[in-house]
């Protein structure tokens, strides 16, 4: 077993998952989304950005670009959650909610990409 794939495939699953669990909830509701779940999404996100970088195939360019959405994607939320906070000073109301948990959602498209782009990978390699 190669620790380097087992360390890369479960970054990116993480990722997948911190994001999935900020996505669920009502999509209005701001008292579902909590802001640090979304911040450690994004953390996540980017380091597993970190790790598609050094692959130059085929296959690592669609897994970088997938991962590279996503992180410009949980980013903008993250930046509609300050501005939407600084305006009303409780926190998102219910369409800037909608619109950070819309966003998220098209995260979690492009990580759910990234994790059936690896699978499909390691089931047509070869040892």
């Amino acid at each position: 077993m190669n620790l380097e794939r087992v360390i890369f495939g479960f970054v990116i699953i993480l990722a997948l998952s911190f994001t999935y669990t900020f996505v669920m909830g009502d999509i209005d509701n701001p008292a579902h989304h909590n802001v640090w779940i979304l911040t450690i999404a994004i953390l996540v996100n980017l380091i597993a950005t970190g790790l598609k970088l050094g692959d130059r195939s085929q296959v690592g360019a669609l897994l970088l670009a997938s991962s590279l959405v996503a992180d410009v994607l949980l980013i903008t939320a993250r930046v509609v959650w300050i501005i939407a906070e600084n305006e009303t000073g409780s926190g998102p109301g219910t369409e800037s909610m909608v619109n950070i948990v819309s966003l998220s959602g098209g995260a979690l498209v492009a990580s759910t990409v990234s994790i059936v782009i690896l699978i499909g990978d390691t089931l047509i390699s070869r040892r």
